[in-house]
């Protein structure tokens, strides 16, 4: 994501069978507003509308949104070029969940759930065999 989105860091994640969980740090991000990146020094500013000007941080709605264009472009790019099965619904679901770590504790405790999530796979709610079976 540097490249796209310099401001941002990718923590901790999982890719699931039909979701991942993950942990993306905003650096520089004011308590309120969107922060200005200018020659390394930040200063929070309310949040504007898209085609934001260069220097703005992202929002996590606009990290999202580049993410899923694309990985659905790779996607896209792999059935047609390398022969992968095409999918028939939708690939993302319209939103995503999000939750903002506001401590230390509390960034370690998703960073546990995270690396754990694979295991409780058998009994994951998200997991298709699981409701099938209710």
């Amino acid at each position: 994501m540097g490249g796209k989105f310099p401001s941002v860091q990718r923590d901790e994640f999982i890719i699931m069978p039909n979701h991942f969980h993950g942990i993306v740090s905003i650096v520089g991000a004011a308590p309120c507003g969107r922060p200005i990146i200018d020659n390394n020094n930040v200063s929070g500013q309310p949040h504007g509308k898209s085609g934001q000007p260069r220097g703005i941080a992202p929002t996590l709605g606009d990290i999202v949104d580049w993410f899923k264009t694309m990985t659905t472009n790779q996607y896209i790019r792999g059935v047609k070029q390398n022969g992968w099965s095409a999918f028939a619904g939708k690939l993302w679901q319209r939103n995503y969940y999000e939750h903002i770590i506001r401590n230390e504790e509390e960034l370690n405790h998703v960073r546990q759930y995270i690396a754990e999530n694979p295991l409780n796979w058998r009994t994951d709610e998200e997991n298709p065999d699981v409701t099938a079976s209710l």
